[in-house]
């Protein structure tokens, strides 16, 4: 959970049964508009079962249309899932294609934001001598 300037509260809430519950394939868009605040929409960090400790499928996106899947493995603690919620029309991309809110996601791996103000989380500090490394494995295919 986050307050109103984003900023998690330090929080870690179970999904189930809210609109944040992707534990079983769902659009994207079935509950986006039940994500209060403003702009609303999913920003939302989310805590892994494998808890970064190695490389395991974090998220699996499907195009039922297409037939195209999206898989994100990954070693880190957490994904953040953001949906664009900024985005409102006025910037013109390829092709001359408008990007309007909730018009794209992204899918980030990483550490949970805000970690070195909740002693709860992860630490994402990186002392003198130490050595950062992080694998991401990004897997495309179609039926």
């Amino acid at each position: 959970p986050t307050d109103d300037a984003f900023i998690t509260t330090g929080a870690i809430d179970p999904v189930a049964g809210q609109p944040v519950d992707f534990t079983k394939p769902k659009a994207i868009g079935k509950d986006i508009a039940a994500i209060s605040g403003d702009p609303g929409g999913y920003d939302h960090n989310f805590v892994l079962d494998h808890k970064g400790e190695s490389l395991a499928l974090a998220a699996r996106v499907t195009d039922p249309k297409s037939g195209r899947t999206m898989e994100i493995w990954n070693d880190e603690p957490g994904i953040q899932f953001y949906t664009g919620n900024f985005l409102d029309g006025s910037f013109e991309g390829k092709d001359g294609v408008v990007y309007s809110k909730n018009g794209g996601f992204c899918l980030e791996s990483q550490v949970f934001p805000d970690s070195p103000n909740h002693p709860n989380f992860p630490s994402p500090v990186l002392r003198p001598g130490d050595t950062y490394k992080h694998t991401i494995v990004m897997k495309f295919s179609a039926n």
